[in-house]
Order: C-alpha cells, then structure tokens, then sequence
C-alpha cells in the first residue's frame, strides 16, 4: 500500500510524533523502554486514536507457523510504532525490526522512536516495495535473533 503526501497516515504519525516529544521533555531520557510505551500509549489514546500494546502477529511462511511478532504499539490500524531507550543512535538493524514487522502486519508505516537521547529520535519507515520477497528473508533473520 503505497503511502501519499498528505494523506491520513501523515497526520496520524506526526500525532504520534508529538505525542512522543511531549513525553520526552516531561520526563527526558534515562528510563526504561517500557515506561516510555506505556505513556506514550496513554497519551496516544488521549489524542482519540486507538492503539493496542505488544499486539500479537503470526508469521506464516510456506504454510508454516515461523513465529510470532510482537510490536510495542499499533495505532488505529495503521501504524507500527517501536519505542527504544538506547544510549546509542538508531541503527540499521532497529530500522530493519521496523521492517519486519511491516511486512508481517501489512501495515503502511512504521515510526521507530528513541528516547534514550538528549532529544528524541524518531524515523518514519515505510516498507519495502515487495513485502512478498521481504517475507521469506524474515524467518532466517529471526532464527539468528529474537526481538
């Protein structure tokens, strides 16, 4: 699903967005992960959005149940967001966990947000362009490490 300027996906993202920077000047870094998503999930259901924490995704490859992906937050059916507490920049291989669970889910875009910074650090992620190839790298990837 290709995603447009100006469409709802944008608005609900730079929601999120938001809602993720008024949380990091209230509290600023050094917390632990999960205390991030669960406000950020409270502050998001705040804004009128739905959102569902570590909802469960089944990864099927072949016929064949490979796993299961559980993403921090999924908002109003349309985005994945993975929060992070990492001292450290985001890195490829967090940006690829968005992906993953991009191609798993079928959503349209992903945010991958780091509090663990002086400032937050968010990305937007969009998946890849065939998510039917990017599904049969996802197994073996997941054999080598669990999220």
């Amino acid at each position: 699903m290709p995603l447009t300027q100006g469409t709802h996906y944008n608005d609900i993202t730079h929601k999120i967005v938001r809602a993720a920077r008024t949380i990091h000047h209230r509290i600023g870094p050094g917390y632990k992960e999960q205390l991030y998503q669960d406000m950020l999930s409270d502050e998001i259901a705040a804004l009128g959005l739905s959102v569902e924490e570590e909802q469960a995704f089944e990864i099927t490859i072949d016929g064949k149940n490979r796993g299961w992906l559980y993403p921090d937050l999924v908002v109003s059916d349309t985005v994945v967001v993975e929060c992070k507490a990492a001292a450290h920049w985001l890195t490829d291989e967090e940006v690829v966990q968005v992906l993953t669970y991009l191609a798993v889910t079928g959503l349209p875009v992903g945010l991958l947000l780091n509090f663990g910074q002086r400032r937050l650090e968010s990305r937007r992620v969009f998946p890849p362009k065939r998510v039917d190839e990017w599904l049969r790298h996802v197994a073996p990837y997941l054999r080598r490490r669990e999220w």
